[in-house]
């Protein structure tokens, strides 16, 4: 376990913002989402979960112009100091462990937030992938935006009481 309590101090005063294409109409993902962001309150400054309305997809639209304009979205809320991570099926995979010890490396590279981004259902813009610091994969399993919220919130909860030593966290 990690215990560093330099960068405990320093977390503490970083602010997490979470974004995220659509509203969730789960009731049992809205729940979970509301506990995680309550436990996250401990390890952070501050947690912004904020949704993106989603680009118009009708049937006749094309995806490139819905990851275009959801990207248009996304890019106006981020600031060019936050640091941005994707999650994203081609991002990097790692154990709980491992992704506590990369989100420390993270938050010691000094920003003031940090930004992880679910995008829709055509993925990201090229804008956004070139504007992105990391992609991040929780899984090779395909799920959906609206279940990958929890589990995002609850591995980012459980690397938090890692870095803290904690013990959330069985090894």
């Amino acid at each position: 376990m990690l215990k560093n309590n330099t960068m405990i101090n320093f977390a503490e005063k970083m602010e997490i913002v979470f974004l995220r294409v659509g509203k969730t109409d789960m009731s049992f993902v809205a729940e979970g989402e509301a506990l995680y962001h309550n436990r996250l309150t401990h390890y952070f400054s501050k947690i912004i979960m904020r949704d993106i309305p989603p680009g118009d997809a009708g049937k006749k639209t094309k995806p490139d112009f819905v990851s275009q304009k959801e990207g248009e979205k996304f890019l106006s809320v981020i600031s060019p100091t936050d640091f941005l991570v994707l999650l994203d099926e081609k991002g990097k995979h790692y154990n709980s462990i491992e992704f506590s010890t990369v989100l420390q490396k993270w938050m010691n590279t000094g920003p003031k937030r940090m930004v992880f981004v679910v995008g829709g259902a055509f993925g990201f813009s090229q804008e956004v992938y070139l504007r992105a610091n990391a992609k991040l994969s929780l899984s090779k399993m395909t799920f959906s935006h609206q279940i990958i919220r929890v589990i995002f919130l609850e591995q980012l909860y459980r690397a938090a009481t890692i870095i803290k030593g904690e013990k959330y966290h069985n090894p």
